[in-house]
């Protein structure tokens, strides 16, 4: 039998930095109850949570990735809804359709049959598997948080969040995802496969007959006032200039831009790159314990937010060139 969890924390709760960090802290420690190392994975997708932002996960199957959502998931106690994608998936399996159903006199009518978009956090799993077609239907709802079903609109449960996981594109039966989903995507985080003592820890957890569960820790309505008070953190101008520089510098006809983007990337980060790199250093300086972003916390979280919105050009592609090292490079070379 499993012990009480802590108490629920919910949005009666007054949301200061104190207890933004602590509450924080919490959450991380109830996804450790199941989850083993992963921390900047973990932190990266609760970074991307608060921010009402969205994540991708990149690795091979088998690293825990969905069980990472799902835990995510009870530690907040939001509604979860996994989507297998694959190439045989429509787009109204994951919207939803309207159907002719009868009622109790006969009469006939359109009545909505929601897909699992309508829940709080989405696992869209191996979502590089299935058609660009299918891919596209995830836009508007990761955009502007409703979706359109024949012409009707309909909103998205607040938090919404989603999370994708996707297979490296070497391997066999996977699509490049379009760069507008691409873009909608705040942080891309790349998870690596376990270290020898991390594995030994799996399977302590995982091959026993004691499992896991996890408590819920917080709501959704907490988790929506951690992120108003994140983006009340101030952004001095010179901080908000340095991250407006390092987006614009990764395209190639920028005066600023280094001789890797100019040689290899055809196209660089985008405006919502820039608003994803302030939302991401407002919470990491919360958690660093500071009112106020620093050009280190913009450094931290440039990596993640700027890996995927980057695309190479073929010389680029052919010679095997890290989007990684070039966003490292402009951050090196860069000064606040």
């Amino acid at each position: 039998m499993n012990p009480p969890g802590p108490a629920l924390a919910t949005h009666t709760e007054h949301i200061d930095a104190d207890s933004f960090r602590e509450q924080f802290t919490r959450i991380e420690e109830a996804i450790h109850q199941v989850i083993v190392g992963m921390d900047g994975i973990v932190r990266g997708c609760l970074v991307g949570l608060i921010a009402g932002g969205n994540v991708l996960l990149e690795g091979v199957p088998g690293l825990g990735k969905t069980l990472l959502v799902k835990s995510i998931a009870d530690a907040i106690h939001l509604d979860f809804a996994r989507i297998q994608f694959t190439p045989d998936l429509m787009p109204a399996d994951i919207t939803g359709t309207k159907l002719v159903s009868a009622d109790a006199s006969g009469r006939k009518q359109f009545q909505l049959h929601r897909g699992p978009i309508f829940h709080q956090i989405i696992l869209a799993d191996e979502v590089n598997r299935a058609t660009p077609k299918t891919q596209s239907a995830m836009l508007e709802a990761m955009q502007e948080r409703q979706v359109t079903i024949l012409g009707e609109t309909h909103s998205l449960p607040e938090p919404f969040f989603v999370v994708a996981t996707q297979n490296p594109l070497e391997m066999d039966g996977t699509y490049p995802l379009p760069e507008a989903q691409l873009d909608r995507f705040m942080l891309k985080l790349r998870v690596d496969f376990p270290g020898l003592e991390e594995l030994r820890q799996i399977l302590d957890r995982t091959t026993t007959e004691s499992t896991p569960t996890i408590q819920p820790v917080c709501d959704g309505s907490t988790l929506l006032a951690m992120g108003r008070l994140a983006r009340q953190v101030l952004v001095k101008q010179d901080i908000q200039d340095y991250a407006i520089r390092l987006v614009l510098s990764s395209h190639s006809d920028n005066a600023e831009a280094t001789d890797e983007v100019r040689r290899f990337v055809r196209y660089g980060a985008s405006p919502r790159g820039a608003q994803s790199l302030l939302l991401a250093a407002r919470i990491r300086a919360l958690l660093e314990g500071r009112h106020n972003v620093a050009a280190s916390d913009i450094a931290a979280v440039a990596l993640p937010v700027l890996r995927h919105r980057l695309i190479l050009n073929f010389e680029g592609e052919a010679e095997g060139v890290s989007t990684d090292s070039i966003i490292s490079s402009l951050v090196a070379t860069l000064s606040p």
